[in-house]
């Protein structure tokens, strides 16, 4: 049989499209659930807002949201190193409480909580708003005392002290501790001297997020420090990212303005879905344009978690529990 075909041939040719056809079918992916489909568009619509956010501002803009409770990231221009302001104040504020902490280890030479300092007007800077009020070697303050001023109206005198006794270089051997390379404390606050050489306090938006998750999850202080730097830092209310928020949301950031410049960083704790958010813009044209972006960012943000902390995952709003 030279020409015909051969039955054994054909038999092997569909056994082997069968394989085929099989092996392809199993390939498919599964169609995703409903829950899954719907929190995915709702993320997708968070994206749009804010690129059109940002799309409409004139100047250079930086955004990381982190949701901290399954880690999923926005980023834009989130990895670009920008000056920080006053945001720097958290990583001095979480070196302060991580030395207070090793001291109830044991550890010497470290600065605490509770340790005193006597008010030396030569100590004072630009926008010290409220050492400037004091009694010269008569105040007597507490480091805490002193952490308070530097986050709740953003005293630089209080840091710049707080810097010198924590030390810069221990705020920054902690940064790369956590591995953020890019979040430098290279000067005190209002050091035009130093920052005309180029030692501007940087960071990014990305790493700023990386820090609010580190702290929030316990990974520099215990559950008990955590909770009261959270406490501290939670008490600036009149800043960008809880603008337009609703009063009653905690918000633990710390905000920060040079000239053409603002940024904003914090923890939002959105009913059960807190997430973590940094804003930092540069080359501004507008500075209360800047700010409006920031607080525009943050409730967009805050309107999408607040959505995910009160539906199932098919996105039913579901009663409290106890109530009909």
């Amino acid at each position: 049989m030279c020409c015909g075909e051969n039955p054994h041939m054909k038999l092997v040719a569909l056994a082997v499209a069968l394989v085929l056809a099989a092996n392809a079918f199993g390939e498919q992916k599964p169609e995703s659930t409903p829950g899954e489909t719907g929190s995915d568009l709702l993320w997708k619509r968070l994206e749009t807002r804010v690129h059109d956010i940002a799309d409409k501002f004139d100047g250079v803009i930086g955004i990381a949201i982190l949701d901290l409770t399954d880690g999923r990231t926005f980023s834009l221009n989130a990895d670009r190193i920008f000056p920080t302001a006053s945001s720097i104040k958290i990583a001095v504020l979480l070196e302060l409480y991580r030395q207070d902490q090793e001291t109830h280890s044991g550890a010497k030479a470290k600065a605490r909580l509770d340790d005193t300092y006597t008010f030396d007007p030569k100590d004072l800077v630009e926008d010290s708003r409220i050492m400037a009020g004091l009694t010269a070697g008569v105040t007597h303050l507490t480091n805490r005392d002193l952490a308070q001023f530097m986050v709740a109206v953003s005293d630089n005198a209080a840091a710049n002290v707080l810097i010198d006794r924590v030390g810069k270089d221990n705020v920054n051997a902690m940064l790369r501790g956590l591995g953020l390379s890019k979040t430098m404390l290279r000067r005190k606050m209002i050091d035009i001297v130093a920052a005309r050489k180029g030692d501007e306090n940087v960071a990014t938006p990305e790493e700023m997020v990386r820090l609010l998750d580190a702290i929030y999850k316990d990974k520099v202080l215990n559950k008990e420090s955590t909770a009261a730097l959270m406490k501290q830092l939670s008490t600036l209310k009149q800043s960008y990212i809880p603008r337009l928020l609703p009063e009653s949301v905690q918000v633990a950031n710390k905000p920060g303005d040079l000239e053409a410049v603002r940024t904003d960083s914090g923890i939002v704790f959105a009913a059960n879905r807190p997430f973590a958010i940094s804003v930092m813009t540069a080359y501004d044209r507008d500075e209360r344009a800047a700010e409006r972006v920031i607080s525009e960012v943050a409730l967009e943000a805050y309107r999408y978690f607040e959505m995910r902390g009160k539906v199932s995952e098919y996105g039913r709003v579901l009663p409290v529990e106890g109530k009909r």
